[in-house]
């Protein structure tokens, strides 16, 4: 166990940046499959730039990849242009 007070205060920083992240990305994760199994388009086209969004989010902070965020966005793109 931590015995300075800057270790507890470390500790207790990280816990809740941990919880933070966590609901964070399970959010987009959320987001990203109810756009991808959304079928209709005009719905699929309004959903688009709040996940989008959320991914730009989560890279910026780190949570994810930059490149990551980009491939899923590029998918996305092509997956909401091949609705019928």
């Amino acid at each position: 166990m931590a015995n300075h007070k800057s270790a507890l205060k470390r500790i207790r920083q990280n816990e809740v940046r941990r919880l933070r992240n966590k609901y964070n990305h399970k959010t987009a994760r959320t987001a990203l499959k109810s756009l991808r199994t959304e079928a209709d388009k005009a719905v699929a086209v309004e959903q688009l730039p709040r996940v989008i969004s959320l991914l730009d989010k989560l890279a910026k902070k780190n949570i994810i990849h930059k490149n990551k965020a980009a491939n899923l966005k590029s998918k996305l793109t092509k997956h909401v242009n091949s609705l019928a």
